[in-house]
């Protein structure tokens, strides 16, 4: 979906907004180890990947501005190697990394070159790096270089607003999301384990194309709702299904490298408490009047200060109608039912880099998730998905279900 003249484009517009004379170094990072001779599955730095659509390791890439208004663009890559690729798997040969990312196949080189090639920009240039990256390179020469200056604003500014092609990537990832919550509903049974449903989900995402999902998948049966960030699904010795219990999952797939982030609740049937059955239904119906309200909020200009505002104002006026707060409630008193915030920016990471203050715009992509968890009643949930900002409003990239027919499952056991 991400043709290579597109991440022509943006390095142009982030050399561009460089001055004449200065330097751009950015690395792609290094596995991690997983133990002594095995590493965790690589995705490189973000901000390289954006600039490049590469995913390959120790990749290095050198945007120059000249004094004179020319540029250069220079590639270190993983040249083939037989020996090599016998133990560590296949190298893509450098005519294919020309045609990902739109550089000329002669302005890429072999990694062992980096340093050669390097040398003559690390003076008499105003040099660049990126402060936001985790990989340990780009760490590393901020120390080992004087007077560098950070990048990562500009590539911040430039992610926050999303071309369709990326809008269509996360769309594709919103339908794996989907397509795997739809094929694994059917296991949503009394005695389910979080540990079942979780290996499914995993298992659908991975044959549609998504091997690193978005995020650790969550999977929370019952109470273990209020743990946002349930990540560590039980098995039968912990918590399993009963009759009347939620069960919320978290859950998203990746597409073309960017992520989609979609929350839904599942209703193991009838609660056979009347107060309980009573209780969720009412608790649903704010969560979807909470979701209405915040799908037609959003619009440019408006921010998730402005948005959480208006979520807390709508939760607050409802949980005083309930009973569960008094005349007088604080912005606190509400934040102890409404615990996270209502969204945030979604793209290249789940969580994406953003100016979290700033107003939207359009082209911005986001996650919203309103929820509401009470304790004293032993149920909470949030029900979320993915939107972009239009010129005068936003619009669904998922689908937006919270239907009876979506939520609810027929009692098995």
């Amino acid at each position: 979906m991400i043709a290579s003249d597109i991440y022509r484009r943006r390095r142009d517009e982030l050399m561009n907004r460089i001055p004449e004379g200065s330097a751009v170094f950015l690395f792609a990072g290094k596995g991690r180890a997983m133990s002594q001779d095995t590493d965790y599955r690589f995705l490189p730095d973000r901000n390289f990947f954006y600039l490049t659509g590469l995913s390959y390791q120790e990749g290095k890439l050198i945007l120059v501005r000249e004094k004179d208004g020319t540029a250069k663009t220079l590639l270190f890559a993983l040249k083939r190697d037989e020996l090599t690729e016998r133990w560590h798997g296949k190298r893509m040969p450098f005519e294919k990394v020309a045609d990902i990312c739109g550089i000329s196949v002669e302005d890429i080189y072999d990694v062992s070159e980096f340093d050669e090639h390097a040398y003559p920009f690390l003076t008499g240039h105003v040099l660049y790096a990126d402060g936001t990256s985790i990989a340990d390179e780009s760490k590393k020469f901020f120390v080992e270089h004087e007077a560098v200056e950070d990048i990562g604003y500009a590539l911040t500014s430039m992610r926050m607003i999303k071309c369709d092609e990326e809008a269509k990537a996360i769309v594709t990832a919103a339908h794996i999301t989907e397509d795997a919550l739809a094929q694994i509903k059917p296991l949503v049974r009394v005695g389910v384990t979080e540990l079942e449903l979780y290996t499914a989900l995993e298992y659908e995402m991975a044959r549609r194309g998504s091997l690193i999902p978005a995020f650790e998948t969550i999977v929370s049966i019952g109470t273990n709702s209020f743990y946002l960030h349930h990540s560590e699904p039980e098995d039968e010795n912990g918590v399993t299904a009963k009759q009347g219990d939620i069960i919320q999952i978290d859950v998203g797939a990746r597409c073309d490298g960017y992520c989609a982030d979609i929350s839904r609740v599942f209703f193991v049937g009838d609660c056979e408490d009347v107060e309980a059955q009573e209780r969720r239904q009412k608790l649903l119906e704010l969560i979807r009047t909470l979701r209405a309200r915040a799908f037609e909020f959003i619009k440019p200009g408006e921010s998730f200060t402005t948005l959480n505002r208006e979520m807390r104002r709508i939760t607050g006026e409802t949980l005083l109608s309930w009973g569960l707060l008094s005349e007088g409630y604080t912005e606190e008193d509400i934040k102890n039912y409404y615990w996270h915030n209502t969204g945030h920016h979604l793209g290249l990471d789940v969580h994406d880099i953003c100016e979290r203050e700033a107003s939207y715009e359009e082209g911005n992509c986001l996650a919203i998730e309103p929820g509401v968890y009470i304790k004293e009643w032993g149920i909470g949930f949030r029900i979320e998905d993915d939107v972009r900002v239009t010129k005068d409003g936003c619009e669904l990239l998922s689908s937006g279900t919270d239907s009876d027919e979506s939520i609810m499952v027929e009692v098995r056991k």
